[in-house]
């Protein structure tokens, strides 16, 4: 493999926290990207709110945004803000870190080239696999069914 996956925590969360939530980038990296990597940063609904008005045209805070490079090697970027995460991990009864493991397994998939708003459900069916093989919750796209 070549370039690391790395993670930029704009928003401070606990050292235990963040050595998992790399450990999971690696994860993803190796097993959901096969060897590619990705970068993903975690801020705030403010930013979020910022890369979705410049880049969608979407004037409002979001959970998570993908920003594919085009590379081969390196798949791309994600943003994802900590305060949606937070929200979403209370409203579905589970941690603020598998929370953003959910954010980060979406957006990796977004990075592959899937999307649910036209993939006829193939997006959907890759992430639940992937869900449960890491013991994730429910996902974003089964959440707004």
């Amino acid at each position: 493999m070549g370039k690391r996956s790395s993670i930029l925590f704009r928003k401070t969360l606990p050292k235990e926290e963040r050595i998992v939530l790399r450990a999971f980038a690696e994860e993803l990296a190796v097993q959901v990207l096969e060897g590619k990597s990705f970068d993903c940063l975690i801020s705030n609904d403010k930013q979020l709110h910022q890369l979705n008005l410049q880049f969608l045209g979407a004037d409002y805070a979001t959970d998570v945004l993908s920003f594919p490079s085009g590379e081969e090697a390196h798949l791309g970027e994600l943003a994802i803000s900590i305060e949606r995460a937070t929200e979403q991990a209370a409203a579905h009864g589970h941690s603020l870190v598998d929370e953003l493991k959910i954010l980060m397994l979406h957006g990796v998939l977004h990075l592959r080239g899937l999307d649910h708003e036209t993939d006829r459900g193939q997006m959907r069916r890759i992430e639940t696999k992937w869900r449960k093989i890491f013991g994730l919750g429910a996902g974003l796209i089964e959440r707004t069914r």
